[in-house]
């Protein structure tokens, strides 16, 4: 489907990159993406690929606004409180772009549909603080043959990789299940809001390079970044 007039001016910057051109704007456009978690990591996430103009992206939580999400959360404001985050993310992105469509999925991912909840994508990014929950999205998206984008932060650093069909699985990087006491949850030990700023625009990055097929995405490497020292680490599994 060709861009419209408005879509051309919208996406000039992309259009005259090389590497991206017209050619990786279609592919952007004819893209479906489904972004898991609609917070920290899935607000930098949504926002970069609906301005990028990724066609169709849907987005899987059944969480409220609050007003501590608001610290690092951007795609909701204050004026969201209490409303479900899929439906605040919907708002935002319909307003940031109206070419995209946006799907809204207002569960929680379990056993019984995760494998419903990616038959639609053609990729998946999965910004859960739930060591399960990501598990069980990439054993999906492994059994599914789709590629997933897969980020988590904690205090001041995180952490991004890349599983895709013919690379290191999901096992691979962790062949031990982590206790839940090595993964303390971001109310007990906090979060700083832009750590999930610097994780989220990556996880975007990775996903546009596996959709326009642009550079090397972070297969088989898992990129560390630590805040309080700004520096970047990367680890081959």
């Amino acid at each position: 489907m060709p861009l419209s007039p408005e879509e051309t001016r919208r996406y000039a910057r992309h259009l005259v990159l090389k590497g991206i051109g017209g050619e990786g704007q279609q592919k952007l456009k004819a893209a479906r993406a489904l972004v898991i978690g609609a917070g920290g990591l899935g607000s930098p996430v949504l926002a970069y690929l609906v301005a990028a103009g990724v066609g169709m992206i849907g987005i899987v939580d059944d969480d409220m606004v609050s007003l501590s999400n608001l610290q690092r959360q951007i795609v909701h404001v204050s004026a969201g409180q209490g409303q479900p985050k899929v439906e605040s993310a919907q708002r935002f992105a319909a307003e940031l772009n109206p070419f995209v469509k946006v799907v809204p999925h207002e569960v929680r991912v379990t056993a019984q549909n995760v494998a419903a909840l990616i038959a639609d994508y053609d990729l998946v990014l999965d910004g859960t603080d739930n060591f399960a929950t990501r598990k069980l999205t990439a054993d999906a998206c492994a059994a599914a043959a789709k590629p997933l984008v897969s980020g988590a932060v904690s205090m001041f650093d995180g952490q991004v990789t890349v599983f895709a069909p013919g690379g290191p699985a999901f096992a691979a990087l962790y062949p031990q299940d982590p206790d839940d006491v090595d993964l303390p949850a971001c109310e007990l030990v906090g979060v700083l809001g832009a750590v999930t700023g610097v994780i989220g625009t990556l996880m975007a990055m990775e996903a546009i390079k596996i959709i326009t097929g642009l550079g090397q995405p972070l297969i088989g490497r898992l990129l560390l970044y630590d805040g309080r020292a700004a520096r970047f680490t990367e680890l081959s599994y």
